[in-house]
């Protein structure tokens, strides 16, 4: 809060001590508390503050609490509200909506805020080295999190602490012997905060559940889940009533439907996968042209909405699909049951059908509820191994697929699409979870054949909706047929120009000359294929990039080169693909299942759902990379340079793709300094320089759990 000069000092810091308490509300007895008083005299001077500021109607008491009035005038003069994350490092940062850089507020400066919480802050003045924006916490609005995660520690003989994991509160919590339920030392705990009196006091925490113990890998796993505000476990009144949904399929529903049972129908999926959401029919028409059927598992037949069942989905967004497990968006009675594309069976769909031309050209389309009953269940490598020349009797059916999405590939990276390659590290696991081995997925042609058809269904979707546009005539158009769109918007183009600046040393052109394009990219990601760079510069151009988001506000997908695109393809799996089909279905019938007001706030939420089951996943993945190098300390192994700072150099491990750091303080050869015209640190004395790209051996040095963090030295062989 500014300085007030009609304020004394006591009633600034009685404010400041209100604003930054949760809720911004305190009881007298926890500023009696906070602020010492221990005599009639001191209280007397409390008692007689908080009646001036009442006066002023700066504060407001109720009962024996005293909090903020929120009608005052001018009371968030000059605040700015927004979310702040905090690094390890304890320096929080805020961002705001509509300002491009967020505001850097120190630890000192902080409060009692904890990661995620919506905040007031005051800026004080600008980074000189920078110029961004620093601030002062003034006021928490709202706690981020319902609940926490760290490891119970017993302190003397009957006083607990809790050490919160450091991406979940960055600070230790004490607990009261009441609140610690059946937990024990060295237990990872999920918990409350209770109550902050002050910022140089721990705060209290209640115990919520036990996770397992410490390092155990169950407490692992469900760890990263509760750091990202997941749980694991559907509530009573969702499962029951999954369970309840009936099986059989009446005759009535199939009756209206378009019957495909006894079409050639069948799905190629993981070989661990089971939840199918998608299945294909495909044959050539006597004109030449493909008729391809994507056949989708017709969730919203038994997920109505504002039901308890609904309103869970919603809430959860996605499934999230960690290195061990899958935590579904429905419970597992529908997403591998009655939902699930299972062969030999016969399920509903939602099919959409699209004749396409040899060159790649949609032709015509419909877009039906249907009934399927797949013929085979191919894995990725078996559909593969069809492909390269095996029998099988679907056969000539895989191979006209095949064709199929070969012209469209080729189309589409035609008409701007960008080709990304990323490698994926797959864990074997042992029967406790530990990794065993670290191998990486192998990229065939039967998942682009997916992923081709995939994509085709959901741009005809999309382009469906334009269509009804154009044929109401409407000039809100919009308003009637408001749609749910999957967008991308175009990379940051000064963050292109960092990624321009970082290859130009190590030989390599990627001239932007003002302006963006799909294929400049792609030039870049030719130029590196096949070499040690070609996995780091992808990476280092998919951070570049937009996130992709869900909005009724349609600005196409740069990725893709698609002007409209939706995600028809996983409702099993994705929430935004539900309302999708609930906006098809309803414009079928003459209705809109959702304005476009509505529209905006689930885009929104899930595109959040969907960022923080990309972080969950990313997680799983360090986590099991850590606990693999944990077991070979001491190891060497060949890497390349992937990221160099002025705190040390980022090694990609070859083969494995696991990532750690090797330290300015470990190259102990010479003196480094980093040098920013070439992204590198370069030595004093010797000029070595270690740059991004290089070849380099390194031995590790440790490891850290907690932190999900893999130290590196260099190898002396």
């Amino acid at each position: 809060m500014s300085k007030n000069k009609r304020l004394s000092s006591f009633e600034e810091i009685i404010l400041d001590l209100i604003k930054s308490s949760p809720n911004n509300e305190m009881t007298i007895g926890q500023l009696a508390s906070v602020l010492s008083i221990e005599n009639k005299k001191d209280q007397k001077r409390l008692d007689k503050s908080i009646n001036r500021l009442q006066n002023k109607r700066i504060l407001h008491r109720h009962g024996n609490k005293i909090s903020i009035n929120r009608s005052s005038g001018n009371a968030d003069s000059g605040l700015l509200e927004g979310r702040i994350h905090i690094n390890n490092r304890g320096t929080g940062y805020v961002m705001v909506e509509g300002r491009e850089d967020d505001i850097m507020i120190s630890s000192k400066d902080l409060g009692m805020a904890l990661p995620d919480d919506i905040v007031k802050v005051k800026i004080t003045g600008s980074n000189k080295r920078n110029g961004k924006a620093r601030g002062k916490l003034v006021e928490i609005v709202e706690r981020g999190k319902e609940y926490y995660v760290g490891t119970l520690k017993q302190v003397g003989k009957k006083n607990f602490i809790i050490e919160s994991d450091p991406k979940s509160a960055q600070v230790d919590f004490f607990v009261l012997p009441e609140n610690l339920g059946k937990a024990k030392e060295n237990d990872k705990v999920l918990f409350s905060l209770e109550n902050w009196v002050h910022q140089k006091a721990l705060p209290e925490a209640k115990i919520l559940s036990i996770l397992g113990q410490s390092g155990s890998n169950d407490a692992n796993v469900l760890s990263i889940l509760a750091e990202n505000d997941m749980i694991a476990d559907f509530p009573p009144d969702v499962d029951k009533q999954a369970d309840r949904i009936p099986t059989d399929i009446p005759q009535a529903e199939i009756d209206r439907r378009r019957d495909l049972r006894d079409e050639m129908i069948f799905t190629i999926d993981p070989v661990d996968a089971k939840d199918f959401d998608d299945a294909l029919s495909i044959k050539i028409l006597d004109n030449g042209n493909y008729y391809l059927g994507v056949h989708i598992a017709d969730v919203t037949h038994y997920v109505q909405p504002k039901t308890v069942l609904d309103q869970e989905a919603y809430k959860r967004g996605t499934s999230v699909y960690l290195v061990d497990r899958v935590i579904p968006m429905l419970p597992e009675v529908l997403s591998n049951g009655v939902c699930s594309l299972r062969p030999h069976e016969d399920k509903l769909t939602y099919s959409c059908f699209m004749e396409i031309d040899p060159d790649g050209n949609l032709v015509d389309y419909s877009i039906e509820e249907t009934i399927i009953h797949s013929k085979q269940r191919f894995t990725y490598e078996e559909a593969q191994q069809i492909i390269d020349g095996s029998n099988h009797k679907l056969s000539d059916k895989i191979h006209e697929a095949y064709a199929l999405a070969q012209v469209l590939m080729h189309k589409r990276f035609r008409e701007g699409a960008i080709d990304f390659d990323t490698p994926e590290p797959r864990f074997v696991l042992d029967d406790n979870g530990d990794p065993i081995k670290v191998i990486v997925k192998e990229r065939l042609f039967a998942h682009r054949l997916i992923e081709e058809c995939m994509l085709m269904a959901n741009r005809t979707v999309a382009q469906h909706v334009e269509k009804l546009r154009q044929k109401s005539g409407e000039k809100r158009s919009k308003d009637l047929y408001p749609f749910f769109y999957r967008i991308h918007d175009k990379p940051d183009e000064e963050k292109l120009m960092g990624i321009a600046e970082q290859v130009k040393p190590i030989g390599i052109e990627f001239n932007l000359n003002g302006k963006i394009t799909p294929k400049k990219i792609n030039d870049l990601l030719k130029k590196v294929d096949g070499t040690s760079l070609e996995y780091i510069v992808n990476g280092l151009m998919l951070r570049s990039m937009a996130k992709a988001e869900y909005s009724p506000n349609n600005i196409g997908h740069f990725g893709l080169g698609f002007k409209h695109y939706a995600h028809f393809t996983s409702p099993i799996r994705r929430y935004p693909d539900v309302i999708v089909h609930r906006l098809l279905k309803g414009y079928n019938q003459g209705s809109a299942a959702y304005t476009h007001k509505t529209l905006v706030k689930d885009g929104e939420h899930c595109s959040e759902r969907e960022r923080v089951a990309v972080d969950a996943e990313r997680d799983s993945v360090k986590l099991k990379q850590v606990e693999f190098l944990s077991s070979r300390i001491g190891e060497e192994f060949d890497g390349t340079i992937s990221g160099v700072t002025e705190n040390g150099i980022f090694v990609n491990l070859k083969d494995i793709y696991c990532e750690g750091m090797i330290r300015v303080s470990d190259l102990k050869n010479d003196y480094y300094v980093y040098d920013q015209k070439s992204h590198s640190l370069v030595g004093r004395k010797s000029g070595r320089k270690y740059q991004l790209g290089n070849d380099i051996r390194v031995k590790v040095k440790s490891t850290n759990m907690q932190k999900r963090q893999i130290d590196f030295t260099l190898s002396k062989s």
